[in-house]
C-alpha cells in the first residue's frame, strides 16, 4: 500500500494537508480530482493499494472563512457557526474550530465524505489523523465524536467490508480496534507507540543507555484483538517534520551518513519489518533519506543510486516478509515469542511463526550493542540447519558494514532460552539476523 496525506482543498498552492477548507474538494494544485483518480489507477496497475489520511478532528480555521467558516450566517462568540462548537469543545491542540460531532447534519457530513473516497476515487482505506481529538476535548469525553467514528466504520463495514480503516489514536487503547457491538469503534488497526520505544533505544550515543526492556515492550505489545490491529514504524510525517529529524540524523546529527546513523537506522527497519503488526514506511526511508520532511522540500531521489546498498537491504528485509522465497511464511503469522533477552550483551531473538515447521518458523535476533559476536548461543524451537536468510552487516549493503559472517548453523540438542535446541551463531554490532529452515 502507499498512503498519502489528506488531500482536500486548503488556501494556497503548498500545505502538509492538515488545514483543509473544502472536505469534498481535491486541491486544485495537485490536479483536481481527476489528477487523484489516474494516480489511485495507475497505483491499482502496478498492484499498489492506496490509502488516504483524513482530518475530521478540525478545519483549517483561516481558509474556512471563505467556506464553511459560519456557513450558516450566524455565530455566537465570534465562533465558527451551528456546525462547529461553540464552547469550549472548539479549540484542538493545533487548530480550531471543531465540528458539532452531535448534529445529524455534521455526521451526515463526514460520513458521506468518509465514503466518497472510497467510492468514487477507489481507495482502498482511509487513515483518520488523531481520532483521539474526535472522542476528548482538554481532558473531557466527547461522546458525540466516539459515536461518529462508530458510525463511519459500521458504515463502510456494511458498505465495503474489504477496505481497511486506520486510526491515529495513542490513546484508546484496544477500544479502537473493538468491534462496535463490544462498543469499540471498530477500525481495522491504529497507529502504535512502538516507534516511541524503539527510536528511544536507538538514538542514544552510548550502549549503557540503551533499555531493552522498550525493545521487548515493542515487540510483544499487542492488543486483545490480534497483532494486526496495529502500524509500526520508525518514522513518519510526525516523527520527520516539524522541525524533527530523520532517524539516521537523530542517530547522528551532522553525520547521517555515518556508520553508526546508518547501522541502528536499518537495524530499526529490520524490526518493523520482522515484528507482529502492519510495517510502514516513510518517504525516502529506504535509500536513507536525511532531510527532514517539509512541504516545501522534495525527495532527494539520487540517494535511491548512491545508497543503492541501502535500498536493497529494505528490498531483501520486504521480500522476506512477504515470504517471496517461500523460506519464511512464519513472519507473517499470529505466532510471537520474544525468548532471549541479553541486557549484558544487549541481544534480543524473538520467534515468529505462522504454523510451525520448516519454511515457517523464523527466528530474528537483534544485537543493539556495537561489540560483533562469534559462537554466541540462542535457543531454537527445532533440530537439524538453520540457514541465514539475511544478515544486515552484510558488506554488499554498505562498504563500511562489518561483514561478520552469520553462519548457517546445526541445532544441537541443548535446551537454551526455555527452547529444546539451540545453536551458536554470528552476529555484527548494530546487526540483525533472520533464520529459518529448508526441511
Amino acid at each position: 500500500m502507499v498512503e498519502i496525506l489528506p488531500v482536500g482543498e486548503f488556501g494556497g498552492f503548498r500545505s502538509k494537508g492538515y488545514n483543509t477548507m473544502l472536505p469534498f474538494a481535491v486541491e486544485s494544485d495537485y490536479g483536481g480530482p481527476d489528477a487523484l483518480k489516474d494516480f489511485v489507477r495507475e497505483a491499482h496497475n502496478r498492484g499498489l493499494a492506496v490509502v488516504l489520511d483524513l482530518v475530521y478532528n478540525h478545519f483549517g480555521a483561516a481558509d474556512l472563512e471563505r467556506s464553511l467558516w459560519r456557513y450558516d450566517g450566524w455565530s455566537e462568540n465570534g465562533y465558527g457557526g451551528i456546525y462547529f462548537y461553540n464552547d469550549w469543545r472548539e479549540a484542538t491542540p493545533w487548530q480550531s474550530p471543531r465540528p458539532d460531532y452531535g448534529r445529524p447534519e455534521v455526521q451526515d457530513f463526514i460520513t458521506d465524505n468518509a465514503l466518497m473516497w472510497l467510492e468514487e476515487f477507489h481507495l482502498d482505506g482511509l487513515r483518520l489523523d488523531q481520532t483521539a481529538q474526535m472522542w476528548s476535548a482538554s481532558g473531557e469525553q466527547l461522546p458525540d465524536g466516539w459515536r461518529l467514528l462508530q458510525r463511519i466504520s459500521d458504515t463502510v463495514r456494511w458498505r465495503q467490508p474489504w477496505k481497511i480503516l486506520i486510526a491515529e489514536d495513542f490513546a484508546a487503547g484496544d477500544r479502537i480496534t473493538e468491534a462496535t457491538s463490544r462498543g469499540g469503534a471498530g477500525f481495522d488497526a491504529q497507529w502504535n507507540p512502538f516507534v516511541h520505544d524503539v527510536r528511544s533505544v536507538l538514538t542514544p550515543v552510548w550502549d549503557q543507555e540503551r533499555d531493552l526492556s522498550r525493545i521487548a515492550r515493542a515487540l510483544t505489545t499487542t492488543s486483545s484483538t490480534g497483532p494486526y490491529d496495529r502500524v509500526i514504524y520508525t518514522e513518519s510525517h510526525d516523527e520527520t517534520g516539524n522541525g524533527r529529524q530523520r532517524l539516521p540524523e537523530e542517530i547522528s546529527p551532522g553525520s547521517a551518513d555515518s556508520r553508526p546513523a546508518k547501522k541502528r537506522s536499518t537495524l530499526g527497519a529490520a524490526l518493523v519489518l520482522t515484528a507482529p503488526g502492519i510495517p510502514m514506511l516513510f518517504q525516502g526511508q529506504e535509500f536513507l533519506e536525511d532531510q527532514w520532511w517539509s512541504d516545501e522540500r522534495t525527495l532527494d531521489w539520487s540517494k535511491s543510486t548512491t545508497r543503492w546498498g541501502i535500498l536493497a537491504l529494505y528490498r531483501d528485509l520486504i521480500r522476506l516478509r512477504r515470504n517471496w522465497f517461500d523460506t519464511t511464511r512464519g513472519l507473517s503469522g499470529n505466532g510471537m515469542h520474544l525468548h532471549h533477552l541479553d541486557y549484558a550483551a544487549r541481544i534480543v531473538a524473538f520467534h515468529r511463526w505462522y504454523h510451525g515447521g520448516p519454511r515457517d518458523d523464523v527466528v530474528v535476533i537483534a544485537n543493539f550493542g556495537a561489540d560483533a559476536h562469534q559462537g554466541y548461543r540462542i535457543g531454537l524451537p527445532r533440530g537439524r540447519r538453520w540457514r541465514v536468510r539475511f544478515n544486515s552487516d552484510y558488506i554488499g549493503y554498505d562498504f563500511g558494514f562489518g561483514n561478520v559472517p552469520g553462519y548457517d548453523s546445526i541445532a544441537d540438542s541443548i535446551p537454551w532460552d526455555n527452547m529444546p535446541f539451540s545453536a551458536e551463531i554470528g552476529i555484527g554490532g548494530y546487526s540483525a539476523l533472520i533464520m529459518s529452515q529448508d526441511d
